[in-house]
């Protein structure tokens, strides 16, 4: 009885601390912050439930919520203009204060690699002595950047296979000395060039990892809600399941690194060592993995938009079913955001030599879905094969790439004038006898034929157009002849084809002398008349 009477009077004890949780918030929430600035943003977190939550911010708004049974609770806090900083103030049964807040202008940045690469990665010795400038120029920018108005948070790479996550690990920094190499480096020069035109703070919330396919960025609502989809998600799932109750039973031995492991060490250890088998609840390439395990836990903090470099890791992975597992990721994502059809901004993957010829032509088939994606509303695209290195998957040039995405969202977002926002882009053909007429969008101020070199601007080249290939209803491509003959329009042909069906450009992973550009300087998507 003694004993049930202390028990109780400890209960009693801690009860209060037990109760009353202190207020915490998504780790997006933080020191040195940018908000999306003159809107409405949400804000939210966890505490106690029925706890009353008020968050003000020091420029004169606040909202408030009493917290839901689970804790949970989000407000919508509208905020100033650009400018700052600004502190941010959360009241619950504690008080967390937020410093050094930014408004302005804030990017979602995701993909692969070559989103994720920081600046940092690109500081190296070049593969080939000719981009060598490129690596001068980086580390050139990384040893002279002082810009506390650029900032960038990243979400830590994370699996999660079933369980969408709604936290994550990460802080602020800014481009400054120390920090600035750590900064997503396709982001960097993209915020720069808007920082540039707009002269307002710009954060940069980066959610990539390397080597990753479109597939784990697609949420499982996303999948369910199409059929071709869900016959794809559905078949993973099993077989994902069946491996997981494999893996996860007692006696479970992974033979075949058990064997690769002898061999190995019967070698005496040379080269790389076998690796085991990767547990499915580890695997960064399932369906929706991703998505639970990194993107949830930012939605749906305010953004402007997003821009996205990926499709490396889909050349040889379903390259044909891209542009419907694409298109699917962004409609699911704009759903979750609920801000509507936010501006979603993409790359045409840049020139690289392939493995094989499967590879390479996997390469131009996610390069034309990229272009097909476009059908899209409130998307574009940036096109990079004249700025790729044949012996690096990672290219130098992100400052191009950075620049080129950049002119969508000055166009489009802030009604800045640019003189083009795009190359050309294959709008239509029209068979007239042997000859094949293309007519294209965005031509700018007419079509020329160029050449690029590193940073230099393009220039225009007394030289036949290249990379054009035509085949006839035999199913065999060749390559072909072409001519500008107007503002907007080529023609192609190859005099052994008598009767061309279709055509296509830079159909290759390294497509290098490609040289269609409008005269703004802005080279022709990779495309194909192909349906």
């Amino acid at each position: 009885m003694k004993l049930k009477f202390k028990i109780l009077l400890f209960i009693v004890a801690v009860s209060p601390i037990a109760l009353y949780a202190n207020v915490k918030v998504n780790a997006i929430f933080s020191d040195h912050m940018v908000v999306q600035r003159d809107t409405k943003i949400p804000v939210w977190g966890w505490a106690d439930p029925n706890e009353k939550v008020v968050v003000t911010g020091s420029w004169g708004k606040s909202a408030s919520t009493i917290t839901g049974a689970d804790g949970t609770w989000r407000v919508d806090l509208q905020t100033p203009k650009a400018g700052g900083p600004f502190i941010i103030t959360i009241s619950g049964n504690n008080k967390i204060e937020i410093n050094d807040v930014l408004s302005g202008e804030v990017w979602l940045c995701t993909g692969q690699s070559n989103m994720d690469f920081d600046l940092g990665k690109f500081l190296n010795d070049s593969k080939e002595p000719q981009y060598q400038p490129l690596v001068d120029y980086i580390r050139n920018e990384v040893a002279n950047a002082n810009d506390n108005q650029l900032r960038h948070i990243e979400v830590l790479q994370n699996t999660s296979l079933f369980e969408k996550q709604t936290e994550f690990k990460g802080q602020w920094i800014s481009a400054v000395p120390n920090d600035v190499k750590k900064i997503t480096a396709t982001g960097y020069f993209f915020a720069k060039e808007l920082r540039k035109q707009l002269n307002v703070p710009i954060g940069l919330v980066e959610c990539s990892w390397g080597g990753t396919r479109v597939e784990p960025w697609i949420s499982e609502v996303s999948y369910l809600a199409d059929e071709n989809l869900k016959a794809y998600f559905e078949a993973s799932r099993k077989e994902i399941n069946e491996t997981i109750k494999i893996m996860d039973a007692e006696d479970y031995v992974d033979a075949d690194y058990e064997r690769a492991l002898a061999t190995w060490k019967e070698k005496g250890e040379k080269g790389n060592k076998p690796k085991p088998a990767t547990h499915p609840k580890d695997n960064m390439q399932l369906p929706a993995t991703l998505y639970n395990g990194m993107l949830n836990a930012i939605i749906p903090y305010a953004i402007k938009g997003a821009i996205w470099y990926q499709g490396e890791s889909n050349a040889v992975y379903m390259p044909n079913e891209y542009e419907d597992h694409f298109t699917a990721m962004i409609k699911g994502w704009r759903s979750d955001w609920n801000q509507g059809d936010f501006p979603f901004y993409w790359v045409q993957l840049a020139g690289c030599r392939r493995a094989n010829d499967e590879a390479d032509k996997g390469w131009a088939t996610v390069n034309d879905k990229l272009r097909k994606s476009l059908k899209l509303p409130n998307t574009g695209m940036a096109v990079l094969y004249d700025i790729g290195e044949a012996s690096d998957i990672h290219p130098h040039n992100k400052m191009d790439a950075g620049k080129r995405l950049a002119l969508w969202a000055l166009a489009k977002d802030y009604n800045k004038k640019v003189a083009a926002v795009s190359g050309p882009l294959y709008k239509s053909h029209e068979v007239k006898g042997n000859k094949v007429q293309i007519q294209f969008t965005e031509v700018g101020s007419g079509l020329m034929v160029a050449n690029k070199h590193l940073l230099d601007a393009a220039v225009k080249v007394n030289e036949p157009l290249k990379w054009f290939e035509i085949v006839g209803a035999d199913g065999e491509w060749k390559p072909a002849e072409a001519k500008i003959i107007s503002k907007n329009n080529i023609e192609v042909w190859n005099t052994s084809v008598a009767n061309p069906v279709n055509v296509r450009y830079a159909w290759s992973g390294i497509p290098e002398g490609a040289n269609l550009y409008n005269k703004e300087g802005l080279p022709a998507a990779v495309f194909s008349t192909e349906n």
